[in-house]
Parts: C-alpha cells; sequence; structure tokens
C-alpha cells in the first residue's frame, strides 16, 4: 500500500512497490486520461507531472515516488479544459486520433511553466512525445499559442474549417 497525491487528493493505493505509476493511475485510481503507448518511456503518451516536472509514468515504480510528491494527470491539469494549453489545442484543431494527445498537452504545460515564451529549439528540446498522425506543426502553433495568451493567428499556423471560419 502507497500514498500517492494525485491532482490533490491523497489516495491509499494497494499495488506491489514495483508497479509503474501509470498502471496504479490507470487501474487502481481509474484516471484513464493517461495512456499506455509504448511502455519504455519513449513514447511519452504517458506523462504526468510529479512536482511540475514532466515524467513518463510507464516506467517510474510507485516505490521511487518520493513522500508527499504531487502528481498531476491530464484530468488534474484542468478539470473544464480551460488551461491555456487545452485551449490552444481546440482553437488549433491539433488532435487526430488524439490518443498521444493527453502526454502532448502534459509536456507542454511543463514547457509553458518553465518557458512562457518557448523558441521553436525549445520545443524541440522539451517535446519529445511521439504522435503518429504527425500533428507536429500544429502542436507547436498550439504551444506558441498557449504561450502568447491564446493568440492563435500570432502562433502562425491557420486553420480553415468546415465551416468555412478561420483560427
Amino acid at each position: 500500500m502507497v500514498k500517492l497525491n494525485i491532482n490533490g487528493t491523497v489516495r491509499d493505493v494497494d499495488v506491489e512497490p514495483d508497479t509503474p505509476l501509470l498502471w496504479a493511475i490507470r487501474e487502481q485510481v481509474g484516471l484513464t486520461g493517461t495512456k499506455y503507448g509504448c511502455g519504455v518511456a519513449q513514447c511519452g503518451a504517458c506523462t504526468v507531472h510529479i512536482d511540475g516536472a514532466p515524467t513518463r509514468s510507464c516506467v517510474v515504480p510507485v516505490s521511487s515516488i518520493a513522500s508527499g510528491a504531487k502528481i498531476v494527470t491530464i484530468e488534474g491539469l484542468s478539470a473544464d479544459g480551460s488551461h491555456p494549453v487545452q485551449k490552444a489545442w481546440v482553437a488549433l484543431d491539433v488532435p487526430q486520433c488524439g490518443f498521444c494527445q493527453s502526454g502532448m498537452i502534459m509536456a507542454a504545460a511543463a514547457l509553458l511553466k518553465e518557458k512562457p515564451a518557448p523558441t521553436d529549439a525549445d520545443i524541440d528540446t522539451a517535446i519529445t512525445n511521439i504522435c503518429r498522425c504527425g500533428t507536429y506543426n500544429r502542436v507547436r502553433a498550439a504551444i506558441k499559442a498557449a504561450g502568447q495568451g491564446g493568440a492563435v493567428k500570432a502562433a502562425g499556423f491557420a486553420i480553415q474549417h468546415a465551416d468555412g471560419s478561420t483560427s
């Protein structure tokens, strides 16, 4: 049994000490927004924040998490989707299949907290998540838009929607 502070709630989680945090979050706690992609910390679908740092939860045993560490999942980033990164993701229609997006959003949120106006080089260094659909241009534009207070057009990327409107 371990105590984990997930999204501001301390929970007793009955798992073996070597259980990856990802499985404790998904299977024991029931928060399924954090995804399993590769199991070897390469794809980033499982990214959560531990004390503000983006962390690939698929390779972090629950026993390695410091007592009192604050874990934030995609569900805890913003209950109503109002986080600037989430809003930029919607405004720029970033997801296609959506599988990787929770991890991408968590990585982007951590980057913007550290560097509110990231350069392309900053984004390249911090966002190493894999998107099978190849939405990297939209991810980059959304990160820039979120860093600019939601100024989608200033991010240098325009989307024409089915209804003819643009963002």
